[in-house]
């Protein structure tokens, strides 16, 4: 079927008041608007490795310090409100995995190291689930297609799939301890299991038709080298908790709190696109209008959608444009473009984005 998408701003309408609607296949490239971008952001691509390291180190001390707030409250009241600041600081730390994908090797030393330390291989999250797939989502003829791991047409499912989508979520990090705990080890052993842990279980995708291929040479080396350091923590902490080494109650505490950052991650990637495309290869306009920024000045997306995330359309117009420097080149770019395309993608709040794609599956549901 032919899929489409209102062009409209935050408040439902379009740029001049009206809901026009356009097929995703036939928007055109607004040349002024790619141009602007690249012009007015050229001295913006530089990685400012000092802002890198700051932000990810006062997220993991507030993190894992909320977390052992969390464990060590005297009251449930305290406990729950670690445990919020826990998820909110933890979640930060964990969404500069999506930094790491854009990122040169040598525009912040160390921290691809730095970073799977603190959160990749304990939240087992290694970097390399996310490298190598994450590229494959900003490939022009890939996106929004089966080809994209990173996109399904949401908006064009049914209703039901919206709270599904979240709730899957949750049971996230007891997917990644099973993963890393006892399928990562048996695969060593058994070729048929490894064959389908590589190509299904070593990326964080939402397409499950999605099949990933086992990179080669330096990636390689580097996939291997995370993935026995995530094993080997994850098989321990089986073991510790199994001994009782590690109460029950503190390890309880922490799947709730990382299964607290993966369902609002999760929220957070419900409203990333309109998705609204299906099998249409589009062009770099319309997968700019598919996508979302919520920016200022609104202060909640930057708990939802930290680390430049609430610049999502954006990102995808300049993908080379590090997350601290997002703010300026959409403020750059607003004055430069005013009501025109650029407009059209930033949206005022969460849930009115939720509300828009649960009204979508109804409509697209209806009408069949």
């Amino acid at each position: 079927m032919a899929s489409s998408f209102p062009l409209t701003g935050a408040d439902g309408s379009g740029a001049h008041g009206t809901t026009s609607a356009r097929v995703v296949g036939q928007v055109p490239d607004d040349m002024q608007m790619i141009r602007a971008a690249a012009t007015l952001t050229r001295d913006l691509n530089a990685a400012r490795p000092a802002i890198y390291w700051t932000d990810l180190l006062a997220s993991v001390a507030i993190g894992y310090g909320a977390f052992a707030g969390a464990v060590l409250a005297p009251s449930l009241a305290l406990a729950l409100l670690s445990g919020v600041i826990a998820v909110l600081a933890l979640y930060r730390a964990g969404s500069f995995i999506h930094e790491l994908t854009h990122l040169r090797p040598d525009a912040v030393p160390g921290f691809n190291a730095g970073w799977n330390a603190f959160v990749g291989i304990p939240l087992l999250i290694p970097s390399f689930m996310y490298e190598g797939v994450h590229n494959l989502h900003h490939q022009r003829t890939r996106y929004g297609t089966a080809k994209d791991p990173e996109y399904l047409p949401l908006a064009l499912m049914k209703p039901w799939t919206v709270p599904l989508f979240v709730a899957v979520a949750a049971l996230g990090p007891v997917g990644l301890i099973i993963r890393y705990g006892v399928l990562s080890p048996l695969s060593a052993l058994i070729a048929p299991l490894r064959r389908i842990v590589v190509e299904r279980y070593s990326g964080l995708v939402i397409n499950p038709a999605f099949r990933r291929v086992m990179p080669e040479g330096r990636a390689r080396r580097h996939w291997l080298v995370l993935e026995v350091l995530a094993s080997a923590w994850a098989m321990s902490l089986i073991a510790l908790v199994a001994t009782g080494t590690i109460p029950m109650r503190a390890f309880l505490i922490g799947l709730a709190v990382a299964s607290g950052t993966m369902v609002l991650n999760q929220i957070r990637t419900l409203v990333a696109h309109l998705w609204e495309n299906e099998e249409q290869v589009m062009s770099v306009t319309a997968q700019y209008l598919d996508s979302v920024n919520v920016p200022p000045p609104g202060l909640l997306p930057e708990l939802w959608a930290p680390v430049g995330l609430r610049y999502h359309a954006l990102h995808h117009l300049l993908p080379g444009v590090p997350y601290h420097a997002l703010p300026e080149a959409h403020r750059r770019l607003s004055r430069e473009l005013g009501s025109s395309t650029y407009a059209l993608a930033n949206y005022r709040s969460l849930s009115g984005l939720i509300g828009r794609l649960v009204r979508s599956t109804f409509r697209t549901n209806s009408s069949r």
